[in-house]
């Protein structure tokens, strides 16, 4: 890769080549990112691709711990690597980061959802789309090694229900990416087609031999969902998780008893919102009503992706220069609807170079044609801008270096600003509509019940009264997400199933909200003569870091 940052300070040139060199360790986090120069190959996920990361991670911190920083800048940067770094040895330590399994976030979703970020119909692009699918083989079987790793070392069980759900997906990965490249690459029959070069065989295969695995290896060792380890994964494991989607040791019995008190003020929000919608209807009955509303109602995915697209154009265009400054290379976000059939609604963000725009994805299940907007606008700008289009895309362009502006993503600071942004667009008037405000609430319930769910199940907390007290179950689990979620229980079912597998990142977009409003006042009232927009572009001009570094640069 052409290194065409200016180096600034020691600092500076110390977090560009960390940034260069872990990309070229994981080419499937940089495309995602925004990181290129690796499109021909795929990450090695065996316990020694592990660990070079882990070693790349070692060796970085011991040189920044011999330089001195020179400015600000440098503060928070430093501030950052030594946090994020931090975490992900103490993950190594723990065993946590070889042989990941879970239905969203693990080796077989990245390397099957790679593909829908390359660019593909021109010679050389679909020479390295050639060399990315050449290298899937060596990628699942190096993912594979990780499994049996995991296996061997009799460490943190394998929870049955991930290994049935990710069987599933495996069995259907090789279909899925070969059918996601042959219609990027236009699906003429050719030789030189890649699809039909042979390569898609050995995609097919490949991930076929991941679902044996699991099949004949995994499962029978797998822990049932009753037993202990099936469901969550413990008080002594848990903040490891929690910290590294936070970038901050938090409270958890605090910040779960704020969390039903967070939930209870959203439902009794929510009351007010129904009462005016329908008189006399419960919350319930209102969110079933609005499903019935024509007005609401989209039918088809290409009707979706019309309204997605029109809704994020509007957006941009009444915020820009008013309450955002939005930077003319963020005023379009390319809306998608994804290959995959998951039920996520995701944003990927620029390339670095910008080649590559900013784009929202909305992965929708198999058989579903009705959308229901009173539901979504609030999505859109989650997703778009003021959300992560606005917050990632300006971090992009901003004069930062690479770790900064690339890889420095918290959860708890990325999508804790989407919520928050979601909140602000009811405080800016955008959605006065009562339909769209009660789609509003109903994220943020979700979001607030998933504090609860998340650190309760995994760290073994009382239940709620309301599911009956005492242990945390299954079916308390489903029971408690369904009286809260308005979503179809095919959409919860997987939503739910991510929670159990992914230990500490459904808790961070409301916990990284309260920060984010907590951060916005103290600025204010350390700025006097500040406003909002003032803040929004001092702080967005950070790019990502965990909550602790964002306190302390904002001070």
């Amino acid at each position: 890769m052409a290194d065409t940052t200016p180096a600034g300070t020691p600092i500076d040139a110390l977090a560009d080549r960390f940034a260069l060199r872990l990309a070229e360790t994981d080419p499937v986090e940089a495309t995602a990112v925004g990181i290129t120069d690796f499109d021909d190959r795929l990450t090695d996920f065996s316990p020694g691709g592990v660990e070079a990361r882990a070693a790349l991670a070692r060796e970085t911190l011991a040189e920044l711990d011999r330089l001195v920083a020179e400015n600000d800048a440098d503060r928070v940067t430093a501030a950052s690597l030594r946090e994020r770094l931090g975490v992900h040895l103490d993950l190594a330590a723990a065993g946590r980061d070889v042989g990941e399994l879970n239905v969203i976030a693990s080796p077989l979703q990245a390397i099957r959802d790679v593909f829908d970020l390359m660019p593909a119909g021109t010679p050389d692009a679909d020479a390295v789309l050639s060399a990315r699918l050449a290298a899937v083989p060596t990628s699942v079987d190096s993912a594979i090694s990780g499994l049996r790793s995991r296996l061997a070392d009799g460490g943190h069980p394998f929870p049955e229900l991930q290994v049935r759900e990710c069987l599933a997906q495996a069995r259907l990965a090789g279909d899925q990416v070969a059918a996601n490249v042959e219609r990027m690459a236009g699906a003429a029959p050719s030789a030189d087609d890649p699809v039909r070069s042979g390569l898609a065989d050995g995609v097919r295969a490949a991930f076929a031999r991941f679902a044996e695995v699991l099949e004949n290896e995994v499962a029978p060792v797998a822990v049932p969902v009753g037993a202990p380890g099936g469901l969550g994964v413990g008080r002594e494991a848990y903040p490891v998780y929690s910290r590294a989607f936070l970038g901050s040791a938090v409270d958890l019995e605090e910040t779960y008893a704020w969390g039903q008190e967070l939930l209870a003020s959203i439902v009794a929000e929510q009351r007010e919102v129904a009462g005016r919608l329908y008189p006399g209807a419960t919350v319930a009955e209102t969110l079933a009503k609005l499903d019935t509303e024509p007005r609401y109602v989209l039918h088809g995915t290409d009707a979706l992706r019309e309204w997605m697209q029109r809704t994020s154009d509007e957006s941009v265009r009444a915020l820009a220069g008013t309450h955002f400054d939005i930077p003319e290379q963020l005023h379009h976000l390319d809306c998608r609807i994804a290959p995959s059939s998951s039920g996520g609604i995701y944003y990927t963000g620029p390339s670095a170079d910008l080649s590559r725009p900013g784009a929202m994805w909305w992965s929708v299940p198999q058989g579903v044609t009705e959308f229901h907007t009173w539901q979504e606008k609030t999505t859109v700008y989650h997703e778009g801008v003021p959300g992560h289009h606005l917050q990632i895309g300006q971090a992009v362009i901003a004069p930062l270096n690479r770790w900064r502006k690339l890889y420095s993503f918290t959860s708890g600071h990325g999508e804790g600003w989407a919520l928050y942004a979601e909140r602000l667009m009811r405080d800016l008037g955008f959605l006065d509509d009562d339909g769209d405000l009660m789609g509003m609430l109903d994220s943020q319930r979700l979001r607030a019940a998933r504090v609860v769910l998340d650190i309760g199940v995994h760290c073994g907390f009382a239940a709620p009264a309301e599911v009956g007290g005492g242990d945390w179950t299954y079916d308390k689990g489903w029971a408690f997400l369904r009286s809260h979620v308005a979503m179809s229980d095919e959409q919860l079912r997987f939503e739910y199933h991510r929670y159990l597998g992914w230990p500490g990142q459904a808790p961070s977009y409301s916990v990284g909200q309260r920060v984010w409003e907590r951060a916005r006042d103290e600025y204010l009232a350390g700025h006097p003569g500040s406003t909002v927009r003032d803040f929004h572009r001092d702080a967005l001009a950070l790019g990502g870091m965990g909550l602790d570094t964002l306190r302390t640069a904002l001070r």
